[in-house]
């Protein structure tokens, strides 16, 4: 039994781009009208992979190439169907993104002061095996912002040419 109690079937996905709190694309994780999202945490994936700020939209990616790279940061959430439903659309999956099963390292538990011993879990993560190949020679990031130090501001959706 999952400790948060019978949600239907829910399922739990880990974001480390523009849907995290405080970045471009986070209004749609607390759009009710897509489904339901409930943050759960914070975390990093157990292994290490590249993420990358790619494309003419500087698009975070983070490359299905495990063990190269960082552990990555990002957020938890638990997803209704119709949630996980609009993400694998909005994510392109599964041609620009493919949703995998990935494990990922509890790093601050909502609602806990502290996390007594780390815990990992799976969750769906968004990444990418149909990159460019030149994407692997991006400079490599841990924790994603959109307007972080490296400048490649993200192009929303509604803004593009």
């Amino acid at each position: 039994m999952a400790p948060w109690g019978p949600l239907g079937t829910m399922a739990r996905v880990f974001v480390y781009g523009t849907l995290k709190k405080g970045q471009p694309n986070y209004k749609h994780m607390i759009n009710t009208a897509k489904g339901i999202a409930k943050y759960q945490g914070r975390g990093r994936t157990v292994e290490k992979y590249p993420l990358v700020i790619a494309g003419k939209y500087n698009i975070p990616f983070m490359l299905n190439i495990p063990g190269t790279g960082h552990h990555v940061a990002g957020e938890i959430y638990t997803v209704d169907d119709q949630m996980l439903q609009f993400l694998d659309e909005f994510e392109g999956c599964p041609d620009m993104y493919q949703r995998t099963m990935m494990r990922i390292e509890v790093v601050e538990w909502e609602g806990k002061s502290s996390a007594a011993g780390s815990s990992v879990m799976e969750c769906f993560v968004y990444s990418t095996t149909t990159y460019q190949p030149e994407w692997v020679q991006l400079p490599y990031h841990d924790n994603y912002d959109s307007s972080g130090t490296h400048g490649l501001s993200y192009v929303l959706r509604e803004s593009r040419d």
